[in-house]
């Protein structure tokens, strides 16, 4: 009796374990939808990797698609800096791309550890028999590795760059072709998954046809690549509003050169007579894009003022170029200041309702360059209130107080948070705060009302006889 009990519960163990992979397995691998044709593009010019993806989904099944899955290895998701989607409507000149929201989804149960991102279709929703074109962009920092890891002054950087010949999708694949640039010719050696051609810079792999769902087919590329591996491993922005017409902006910078590691020892000799094959991975100036109209602009590290840069202004734009007091070659370091002021007027905006709209760039202001962690301070003057930030992209944010010369309670400020930023993240950001005219009066009331106590006091002490004298 107690053996048909056993098998009795098994029975309905294995009944639950069914019924739980067909409804739980299909979020993860629908066979309503199916891409009909994929195309890749990986640029591996620079340091950071960027990957455009074109895609041609069908939904086949009987219902509308609200959402499209897509899927990455593990390790492109940890390094992923920025994921946009978006699909076209019209032809030509006449198109327009629509963004499309992408959100991050549990995918703990995926095969190989995908990691899974959820891409609405923004209320138009993909009907029954109808396609569409996804348009793909994906920024990956830190994938390309060092190979070796450490090079003399006269070597060249090798890196590898680790993929997958197909497209890993939830989804089957009908057709998809994969495309790979690399900086120059000087490809040391690439995976062979047939068909494979390269031509001058540009490996293709494919086409492939009929690819099963999650199918991963790892491939590596072995190439030179002596671009300037340029980290700011901490950036710290503070920006100072004043309502008397001045934006003061302060940086603080931690420079690293991320390449390959250098070994022995540096000769500047050869460095300055040999820059063709003399620490060719290296660089010595940066080029920063900074607001128009800035003035007042200095640049500076721990010993002092370096009078090693150029500034370009004009109406619409100011360039910095930075050269710091030595070549940054592989695993170097350096940490410098550079700061600024802006006419009040051309980055503070007053709204409608009232409130003053602060309007800036979010990322570095360095070009091709990656920001492992970007702090940026908003300080807004004193008596302010209700401050909201608005950024098109998540980051932490939160506020605290700042003190200055002859504050009270001090100046509310914002404070806003993210890792791994790249040149795509330098877009505008918004603060928003209440300010009445009344507290620009306080400080310089402040001041009238300590000297006049003052000269009072002066003037009382002056006509005051403390001399002692006897009683009549």
């Amino acid at each position: 009796m107690a053996l048909f009990l056993l098998l009795d519960r098994l029975s309905v163990l294995v009944v639950v374990i069914i019924f739980a992979i067909l409804f739980v397995s299909p979020s993860f691998s629908s066979t309503d939808i199916r891409i009909l044709k994929a195309e890749r593009r990986i640029d591996l010019t620079s340091s950071i990797v960027r990957a455009f993806h074109t895609l041609q989904v069908e939904n086949i099944g009987d219902s509308h698609a609200s959402e499209i899955l897509l899927a990455f290895p593990p390790d492109q998701a940890k390094h992923m800096a920025d994921l946009q989607a978006s699909t076209s409507q019209g032809k030509k000149k006449k198109k327009n791309y629509i963004h499309l929201d992408v959100n991050p989804i549990d995918s703990s149960q995926t095969p190989n550890g995908a990691k899974l991102f959820s891409v609405s279709l923004n209320h138009n929703p993909l009907k029954t028999g109808e396609t569409k074109t996804l348009e793909l962009l994906v920024i990956l920092t830190h994938v390309l590795e060092p190979f070796p890891a450490e090079i003399s002054q006269s070597e060249s950087q090798l890196v590898h760059y680790r993929d997958s010949a197909i497209l890993l999708s939830p989804y089957p694949v009908k057709e998809q072709m994969t495309y790979i640039k690399t900086p120059s010719k000087k490809v040391e050696s690439y995976s062979m998954v047939n068909p494979t051609n390269r031509v001058g810079e540009e490996l293709r792999y494919g086409s492939y046809a009929d690819s099963a769902p999650y199918s991963y087919t790892p491939i590596i590329v072995h190439f030179e690549n002596n671009h300037p591996f340029a980290v700011i491993e901490e950036l710290v922005r503070v920006i100072e509003i004043s309502h008397w017409g001045n934006i003061q902006v302060k940086e603080q910078y931690r420079l690293l050169h991320g390449g390959a590691r250098h070994k022995g020892v540096f000769s500047r000799l050869d460095y300055q007579s040999r820059q063709s094959s003399s620490g060719v991975s290296s660089f010595k100036t940066l080029l920063a894009k900074l607001p128009p109209r800035v003035h007042s602009v200095y640049y500076r590290d721990d010993i002092g003022n370096i009078s090693s840069s150029h500034l370009r202004l004009d109406s619409k734009k100011s360039e910095l170029q930075i050269e710091p007091r030595y070549p940054l070659l592989g695993g170097w370091k350096t940490s410098f200041v550079i700061g600024y002021s802006l006419p009040l007027e051309s980055s503070l905006f007053e709204m409608s309702d009232g409130r003053h709209c602060l309007k800036f760039n979010f990322g570095s202001p360095f070009l091709e360059t990656v920001v492992d962690k970007l702090t940026i301070k908003v300080v807004l003057p004193e008596g302010s209130k209700e401050p909201t930030a608005s950024v098109s992209f998540p980051v932490e944010q939160h506020h605290e107080t700042s003190f200055s010369y002859l504050d009270i309670v001090g100046r509310p400020t914002v404070v806003l948070k993210k890792e791994n930023v790249v040149p795509e993240n330098n877009t505008p950001f918004q603060v928003y705060y209440s300010f009445s005219p009344f507290f620009m009066f306080v400080e310089p009331l402040m001041l009238v009302s300590v000297f006049l106590l003052f000269f009072i006091t002066v003037i009382a002490y002056l006509h005051t006889d403390l001399s002692i004298r006897k009683a009549a």
